[in-house]
């Protein structure tokens, strides 16, 4: 009977030996991969991207606020008179 136990303690041992070894790399794993900055230029690139877009289109909406009144207006107004034979 001593000798089962002697057996099960140096079993619980070994696997307790291989988890804590597990739990070491694993942590280094981690430790690494938070500490690379691989990733960041792409984020960054990402976000300069969607400002871009986005500036491009409030100033296209901008610029057809303004001119849907004056340069729109007078240019249906031009076509419209080119179209109308009637007069």
């Amino acid at each position: 009977m001593n000798k089962i136990v002697e057996k099960a303690e140096l079993i619980l041992m070994k696997i307790t030996g291989f988890m804590r070894k597990t739990a070491v790399r694993a942590g280094a794993g981690a430790e690494k991969l938070v500490s690379e900055e691989k990733g960041e230029a792409y984020v960054g690139e990402a976000i300069k991207i969607l400002i871009a877009v986005v500036i491009g289109a409030l100033l296209l909406t901008l610029t057809y606020t303004l001119m849907k009144d004056t340069v729109f207006a007078t240019v249906t107004a031009k076509v419209k008179e080119l179209f109308n034979y009637t007069e």
